[in-house]
């Protein structure tokens, strides 16, 4: 798709003028992330007036005739499948994902059709009840909107990924109202080098979207909440033990989110995967109705103590009287939500991970303080509110790995401040637990296996930026294991290197003859004929794969001693050589052209 249409491009390129003379780099690097957190509240507003507007009318519906409470999800998640598959024909799923895919290598560049294909799609998904959040989503939209703005204007790659920042900052802002969450999110989670000029274009875009966000739609936020209860130190093991708990449950969440979409993404049959998914969807909302849609209702509730009313319409209602009834229930809505999340996307859906984190965050708060303070005999009673805002804040550091991220969203959403000691206490806990057994979140596991993740260790980061192809040398002499010595000769007069890589007949590489192997016999003609090529040939040490990451081909460099080494395929034939001097050239020019105030 094109940024700009060619009538538009004469006049594009004179503003773009106009601005180089006028305007400094710096100055409109803070005007468009200005634009941008303006941009992302006007959409966020916008992608919950749709949603909420589905919603009203499902609903609607859902009160006339109960059974469409189960078809309506399953249809919301068909029609996103079909507008995906027929209309944007691209993955826009797991949101955070890409974008942080786009900035380790598609040099920031995310399509255009991810400023508006996310918003329909997640709209579909959630107003009719999927599983999911609408988080992601925007966060993808506001990255789009951020690396076209840029693109647009024709900004270099360093300023590209800041402005992808910048949307993220400002989707989070928006939708949040959360303006130091959405600056804390970019730097924990999407992993950008933070510099002084970096800071204030984030600030801005995410304050702006806030400010805009509730011009248009108050000073409401998501969860009500008014601290009745102080917390007590006394309660700190609590609090710890608290933080274990949502560690493990993450580790719960993320490992059977991972599992259950591999084994659905072994159906190939789109149909069929859909059929599937839907009927798992439809069941679980069937037996546990707090399942529907994003959740935040059902947190709500909880923190206004009527946690009976979740009952309502299950299986469960008619036994509210009996406390491990109870229990029962909010552990396997619990347990179960992974599974509404991952049948929501896999199916078709479009839709993210934060809803889902913050609800099962909630719950595993509720039912912790509902099973400390049935057991009298420890003299314990904890305020069921405020470990519930533990709990999100638990379960967000340690799905998200961003212990920051949980503990400044849940205090902006629910103005508890006054909380900031028992977030950060259960934050930090919960991902200290997690990391024991996951050294990378839900969103950058993926991306670490394939090596292809940024990462604040800037000599890392660099090298994953980096691609095997544009350090590729091709200028070495190719010689056969069948070659006499006297052929070889000559193909040595006509090259300016001192390697020659030895190929056979499918471009296999079998060995390498150095210059240095073969100078007390290169003079000798009388041995011309006498000797081959396979003769004199050594076997390389190493071989580096074509598919390997950067960091890998380092780290052979480092353990080898080698100052160059053979680059194969994954059948073994022969590419070229890679040196470690055409690897530090452009390793500079990656630190110059990505990064900011170096």
């Amino acid at each position: 798709m094109q940024l700009a249409r060619p009538w538009i491009t004469p006049y594009l390129d004179r503003l773009i003028q106009w601005r180089e003379k006028h305007i400094s780099e710096r100055y409109f690097i803070l005007l468009l992330s200005l634009s941008i957190g303006v941009t992302m509240a006007l959409v966020a507003g916008f992608l919950k007036f749709i949603i909420h507007h589905i919603e009203t009318f499902v609903l609607s519906q859902t009160e006339e005739h109960s059974y469409f409470f189960l078809l309506f999800p399953a249809l919301g998640v068909l029609l996103s499948l079909l507008f995906v598959r027929y209309i944007v024909r691209d993955d826009i799923g797991h949101g955070v994902t890409k974008v942080l895919s786009a900035i380790s290598q598609r040099k920031s560049r995310i399509k255009p059709h991810n400023t508006w294909s996310s918003l329909l799609g997640s709209a579909l998904t959630i107003g009719f009840g999927g599983s999911v959040g609408a988080e992601s989503p925007i966060v993808l939209t506001g990255a789009a909107v951020g690396s076209n703005f840029g693109r647009l204007f024709r900004l270099e790659q360093r300023n590209l990924m800041l402005l992808i920042g910048c949307g993220v900052a400002g989707a989070l802002g928006g939708v949040f109202k959360a303006p130091i969450t959405g600056l804390v999110f970019v730097i924990e989670v999407l992993l950008l080098d933070l510099t002084m000029a970096s800071v204030l274009p984030l600030l801005i875009s995410s304050v702006s979207a806030a400010s805009v966000a509730y011009i248009i739609s108050g000073k409401e936020i998501l969860f009500q909440f008014i601290q009745t209860d102080p917390y007590h130190i006394e309660r700190i093991p609590l609090m710890i033990l608290l933080g274990i708990v949502c560690g493990l449950m993450s580790l719960y969440f993320s490992k059977t989110m991972f599992r259950v979409e591999g084994e659905l993404k072994r159906i190939k049959d789109y149909r069929l995967r859909y059929l599937i998914s839907a009927l798992i969807l439809s069941l679980l909302i069937f037996l546990f109705p707090p399942l529907y849609g994003e959740g935040y209702d059902s947190v709500n509730i909880l923190l206004d103590g009527q946690y009976t009313q979740l009952l309502d319409g299950s299986f469960f209602g008619p036994f509210t009287s009996s406390y491990w009834v109870v229990f029962a229930f909010f552990l396997f809505t619990v347990l179960f939500k992974v599974f509404a999340s991952v049948a929501t996307n896999s199916g078709g859906g479009c839709g993210g991970l934060f809803a889902p984190t913050l609800f099962v965050g909630g719950l595993t708060g509720f039912i912790f303080s509902y099973l400390v303070n049935y057991f009298s005999s420890l003299s314990v009673f904890i305020s069921p509110k405020n470990y519930i805002l533990l709990g999100m804040a638990g379960l967000m550091a340690g799905v998200m790995h961003a212990p920051l991220t949980g503990v400044f969203l849940i205090a902006e959403l629910s103005g508890g401040y006054d909380l900031f000691l028992p977030l950060m206490l259960v934050s930090l806990t919960s991902f200290a637990t997690i990391r024991i057994f996951m050294p990378h979140s839900i969103y950058s596991l993926r991306l670490a296996e394939q090596g292809k993740l940024l990462t604040h260790q800037k000599d890392t980061a660099v090298l994953t930026l980096m691609n095997l192809e544009n350090v590729l040398e091709h200028d070495f002499e190719v010689v056969h294991p069948e070659m006499t010595l006297g052929e070889m000769v000559k193909v040595i007069s006509v090259s300016h290197r001192n390697s020659f890589p030895v190929v056979n007949d499918s471009g296999i590489l079998v060995g390498i003859v150095e210059l240095d192997n073969v100078r007390n016999i290169m003079f000798r003609p009388e041995l011309y004929e006498r000797y081959q090529v396979r003769r004199i040939m050594v076997a390389p040490e190493v071989k580096i794969q074509a598919s390997m990451p950067m960091t890998e081909v380092m780290r052979l460099f480092d353990e080898t001693k080698e100052w160059k080494m053979p680059v194969v395929d994954d059948e073994g034939r022969y590419l070229g050589f890679i040196s470690k001097s055409t690897i530090f050239n452009n390793y500079r020019e990656v630190l110059n052209a990505t990064f900011i105030g170096d």
